[in-house]
């Protein structure tokens, strides 16, 4: 039988849009519950705010539930996730007076993007257009210094997957469509320190009918990588979440 755990609980500080939780920091959560190394998280439904989410260890695996309803599932990854390449912190501090999200925003109570929150209460991590990679792929890119509300000296886990979850979904392009997180996939080597100038670089890995993948990497200010993840996000009806 599987054992039973402490459950998953996601704070209303943790939104994404404005009645679920963030994509990457539901993710984080749950992957903590595994062994260090790339984990994959996918998300089945919406993330419930400020409900206790029963959470299920079955061998190396762990499934969060709301009731009957599975919420996310996670599992290690098979795989390291490759870096998006690097750019300077002050390209990135450049490209964040371009952050699409300025102009239109669809979820802006987002912990990680959202334009509605302050310093104190959210990442504000906006992400620019900077240049195409080595391959012609789209890049995006914003600089991060975690606030001292995240932590003594390092934020946590949950917080290090939600900086690099929105960052992807803005090389993926979401003014040219709505999306939410489907799935992500994140190897963490070590967490952003609180009060130093991080950079955060997304990158577009293509799209297939309803879905899209990007990628997107943390670079701490002497551009070692902290850590990397892939995406895969989904195309959704807009009056889901109106």
């Amino acid at each position: 039988m599987p054992d039973v755990t402490p459950p998953l609980t996601i704070p209303r500080r943790f939104c994404g849009p404005a009645t679920s939780g963030n994509g990457g920091w539901t993710a984080g959560a749950l992957a903590a519950y595994l062994a260090p190394g790339p984990v994959r998280v996918t998300l089945r439904k919406p993330p419930p705010l400020d409900t206790d989410l029963a959470v299920a260890l079955d061998g190396d695996s762990a499934t969060a539930t709301d009731g009957d309803i599975v919420v996310a599932a996670a599992m290690p990854a098979d795989e390291s996730v490759t870096a998006v390449e690097a750019i300077t912190a002050g390209q990135a501090r450049a490209a964040e007076s371009t952050f699409a999200g300025l102009d239109f925003h669809p979820f802006p109570t987002c912990f990680s993007c959202g334009t509605a929150r302050e310093a104190h209460d959210g990442l504000r991590i906006f992400p620019g257009r900077v240049d195409d990679d080595s391959e012609g792929r789209v890049r995006v890119a914003s600089t991060w210094t975690p606030d001292p509300s995240l932590g003594d000296s390092t934020a946590t886990l949950e917080v290090t997957w939600a900086a690099l979850d929105c960052v992807g979904g803005w090389a993926g392009d979401l003014t040219q469509r709505l999306m939410v997180l489907g799935s992500m996939t994140a190897e963490i080597r070590d967490l952003p320190s609180i009060g130093e100038t991080h950079v955060l670089v997304g990158g577009a890995r293509g799209s297939e009918g309803r879905r899209t993948w990007t990628a997107s990497t943390l670079y701490d200010a002497a551009g070692r990588v902290l850590g990397t993840a892939e995406h895969v996000w989904f195309a959704v009806d807009p009056a889901d979440f109106s």
